[in-house]
C-alpha cells in the first residue's frame, strides 16, 4: 500500500491547518481591505470595489465629472529636464521689463500680498508651462488668460527666466517639535498619494511642478479644490487631479497652511 505522505489532505491535521490558514487569509483581507477603510469616517466611497481599490493604494477613477470637463482642453506642453535651466542675462533683462505689467498682482519683486502666486524664485519651467496653458485655454483665469493671449513664446521664456532669477521665500516651519503634516511629509500610500515634497522641491523636483513654499494658503487650497472637482485640468496625465480627489478636505487645508507658513516679519516686509 502506498504511503500517502506527511502532507496528504487525508491527514486530519493537514486539513485543519489548511482550513485555518485559508480562514486567516480571508479574515485578514476583510479587515484590511473592507473594515479598516470603512472605519475612516472622513472617507467617502462609491461602493465595495472603490473601498478595495483605495485600500490597495489605487486612486479612484479620474474620469471627468461632466461632459464639459471631458471635452475641455488639457496641457500640451512638453517639458524636459533641460527646459529653461540656464537662461541668459539678456532673457532675464527682457523678462524684467515685461514683468512690470505683472507687478500689480504678483508684486514688483515677485512677492505678493494678495492671494495670488508668489513668482519670485519659482522654477522657470513651471512659469513657462502655466503661461502656455493660459494661452492655449488648458487653464482659464479671468486675468491671466487675456494677459497670456498676446505673449510670444520668447516672452514666456523671458518672464520665466526673470522670475526664476529672483530670491524666493524660504521654507519656514518653526515648530519641529510638533507632529509634521503627514500628507506633505509622508503622503498617503494606501490612497496613492505621494509626499508633496517628492515633486514640489522639498525632497525632489519634478520638471514643471511649482515650488510651493510661501504661497498663499487661500490660493493653494483653491487650486487643490479646483483640481479635485475637475474645474482645473491642466495637470499632465491628470496626476494632480487624481491626488487632489484622493485627499480629504482636512488634508487639503493642512497642506495649504503648511506651505503658507512664513515669519511675520517676512510677510510684513512684502511690497
Amino acid at each position: 500500500m502506498k504511503d500517502p505522505g506527511m502532507l496528504s489532505l487525508r491527514d486530519p491535521y493537514v486539513r485543519t491547518s489548511v482550513a485555518l490558514t485559508v480562514g486567516l487569509l480571508v479574515l485578514t483581507a476583510l479587515v484590511g481591505f473592507v473594515v479598516l477603510p470603512y472605519a475612516q469616517g472622513e472617507m467617502k466611497f462609491a461602493g465595495m470595489w472603490d473601498v478595495i481599490c483605495r485600500a490597495a493604494g489605487l486612486p479612484r477613477d479620474a474620469a471627468p465629472t461632466s461632459t464639459q470637463a471631458a471635452t475641455a482642453p488639457t496641457s500640451k506642453v512638453v517639458l524636459t529636464a533641460a527646459t529653461l535651466t540656464r537662461p541668459d542675462p539678456e532673457a532675464i533683462g527682457r523678462g524684467a521689463t515685461l514683468a512690470q505689467r505683472c507687478a500689480m498682482c504678483h508684486g514688483p519683486t515677485g512677492i505678493s500680498r494678495a492671494d495670488v502666486p508668489n513668482l519670485a524664485g519659482q522654477f522657470g519651467a513651471a512659469v513657462y508651462k502655466q503661461l502656455q496653458d493660459f494661452q492655449s485655454g488648458a487653464r482659464v483665469n479671468a486675468v491671466m488668460s487675456p494677459f497670456a493671449a498676446n505673449l510670444s513664446d520668447q516672452d514666456m521664456v523671458d518672464l520665466a527666466a526673470y522670475y526664476a532669477s529672483l530670491p524666493r521665500l524660504p521654507a519656514y516651519h518653526p515648530e519641529p517639535q510638533r507632529q509634521p503634516t503627514r500628507i506633505v511629509v509622508y503622503g498617503a500610500p494606501t490612497r496613492g498619494i505621494a509626499p508633496c515634497g517628492a515633486c514640489h522641491g522639498s525632497l525632489d523636483t519634478k520638471t514643471g511642478s511649482p515650488w510651493l513654499e510661501g504661497q498663499s494658503a487661500a490660493y493653494l487650497k483653491a487650486q487643490l479644490e479646483a483640481l479635485a472637482s475637475g474645474h482645473r485640468h491642466n495637470d499632465i496625465n491628470a496626476q494632480m487631479r487624481n491626488i487632489a480627489r484622493a485627499m480629504t478636505p482636512r488634508e487639503i487645508d493642512e497642506a495649504a497652511r503648511y506651505y503658507a507658513a512664513q515669519p511675520v516679519e517676512t510677510v510684513n516686509a512684502a511690497p
